[in-house]
């Protein structure tokens, strides 16, 4: 164990054994000490944005589902009609409502990310033009019943990021720090990097999902030692589901909890980040792994058809 103790030191997965999740990764090359040349590669740019489109309709239909908006999926280029929910949540998802109880603060930070994400959907759509892919088939239904199975040796059954704002959280959490490292892994890959161009807006929508991020595993780090309905507590929950999402990295630890020891008594660990305070990267074939719930799938999970796409290229790398 390393002597820093500023971040925490991550055992192997252990949860993911039975679900699958043990998919090939790639070390993170850290700090180079000097400046290399950087050979000529492949524009795969319209690949890139493409792949990272597929995640932002997901993104995009969870939060807006979430306070009610999900019909406005449609105008930014989504089908909602394409988005299969919780069965007692269908109708709440385009209700102007969404999940009943929110708070105030938790109806505010909701909006303000599915605004975000609906910005996104757009915004990726313009960039690619007739390129753009359609929406595929979304799960926010058992996808996240089996990802809660998976995450807690069964012990978390019936997971409904729907139910309630703590439950909200959690889901939410499943996927921002993904995009975070999804968007951060690409970066190498792109090509256009004059001023305007792909990579700096991929940064742009990086450091957006990084604030998301950030304020969701704040969030959960003020309630972590809250004793969820199923005898975990929020920190222990939030352990499994990084624990899960680190199933799909290999050797190496990609993922952290929001404590230090993944349990109520660890030092708040808010900041998702290595060593050297350097976010982690993902490559498209770990995002994929994480997102399919299974390693080296082509579907399954919140996308239980698929992405669209030719990815071939990207999920190679």
């Amino acid at each position: 164990m390393s002597n820093d103790t500023s971040k925490p030191a991550n055992s192997r997965r252990q949860f993911l054994g039975a679900a699958g999740l043990m998919g090939a990764g790639a070390l993170i090359a850290g700090c180079a000490p000097v400046i290399a040349t950087t050979p000529s590669k492949p524009n795969l740019d319209a690949t890139i944005f493409n792949f990272a489109l597929n995640l932002e309709y997901l993104e995009a239909a969870f939060y807006l589902a979430a306070v009610g908006r999900l019909g406005e999926l449609d105008a930014v280029g989504g089908d909602s009609k394409k988005v299969t929910l919780p069965t007692a949540f269908q109708a709440a998802a385009f209700n102007g409502v969404g999940i009943a109880g929110l708070s105030a603060n938790g109806r505010a930070y909701a909006t303000e990310t599915a605004n975000d994400e609906k910005a996104h959907v757009k915004v990726i759509r313009a960039v690619l033009g007739a390129a753009a892919v359609a929406q595929p088939q979304i799960d926010l239904g058992p996808a996240f019943v089996a990802a809660g199975r998976a995450a807690s040796n069964n012990a978390i059954t019936d997971f409904n990021p729907f139910a309630n704002e703590l439950l909200f959280l959690h889901g939410a959490f499943i996927f921002e720090d993904v995009g975070v490292s999804a968007y951060k892994g690409a970066a190498r890959l792109l090509v256009d990097d004059k001023a305007g161009g792909n990579l700096e807006n991929a940064a742009g929508i990086l450091a957006v999902e990084a604030y998301h991020a950030g304020s969701i595993r704040t969030q959960l780090y003020a309630q972590k030692d809250v004793v969820t309905p199923y005898n975990l507590t929020v920190a222990q929950i939030v352990k499994a589901i990084s624990d899960l999402r680190d199933g799909a990295d290999g050797s190496a630890d990609l993922d952290q909890g929001i404590t230090t020891d993944g349990l109520p008594s660890g030092a708040a660990n808010i900041v998702l980040a290595d060593e050297n305070s350097i976010a982690y990267s993902r490559t498209p074939r770990q995002v994929a792994n994480i997102v399919f719930l299974a390693a080296n799938a082509t579907k399954g999970g919140f996308f239980p058809m698929g992405l669209n796409g030719d990815f071939s290229a990207i999920l190679a790398l």
